[in-house]
């Protein structure tokens, strides 16, 4: 199914960063995190039976996992609970022009904030990967494609943001939070 003039293909690649620097051992592929909204079961007269409104803004915990291939220095740099943890992935989706089939590309970057709360040490298999992980519980992401903030999740700062539409401000309004 084509999105504009434009049919999605694939994700050609990525990079990870922490911070400054590009990490290296990640390993293949990073599972991005599922946002399930925090709602409450409704069941009022003249409903037909029971709805899950979601609260506007307001997400469950949300987890992801950095994995690497094999246990090393990297690792340990992103588990220290008492410092937030700051990722970048850049990455470069594919898409095919449906006219011309020619191919274009488009940048993603995902910005993730966190603290770790789970750090797996993997396995030891001799000539294999050792597949651990460091699990982050995640305050703030950021997804912006080709130039566009498509979402902005601050938990801590009070901030949720769909394709740049500032979602909470009436909210922020009428519990004091803004003018």
């Amino acid at each position: 199914m084509a999105l504009g003039n434009v049919m999605p293909e694939l994700i050609n690649n990525y990079q990870i960063f922490n911070d400054v620097n590009r990490l290296l051992g990640i390993s293949g592929e990073i599972e991005l995190p599922s946002l399930e909204a925090i709602t409450e079961t409704l069941d009022v007269a003249g409903s037909l039976g029971e709805l899950e409104v979601p609260a506007t803004g307001q997400y469950k915990s949300i987890k992801l996992k950095i994995p690497f291939a094999i246990l090393y220095g990297d690792i340990f740099d992103i588990t220290n609970t008492t410092e937030a943890v700051k990722f970048t992935l850049r990455a470069s989706e594919q898409f095919s022009d449906p006219e011309t089939y020619n191919t274009t590309y488009k940048g993603v970057k995902i910005i993730v904030r966190g603290k770790p709360i789970t750090i797996n040490l993997g396995k030891l298999v001799k000539g294999k990967k050792g597949d651990p992980y460091v699990e982050l519980e995640v305050y703030f992401i950021k997804i912006v494609i080709d130039g566009d903030t498509e979402l902005l999740l601050d938990k801590m700062g009070f901030k949720f943001e769909l394709h740049g539409k500032d979602m909470l401000k009436e909210i922020r309004k009428q519990v004091g939070m803004e003018g």
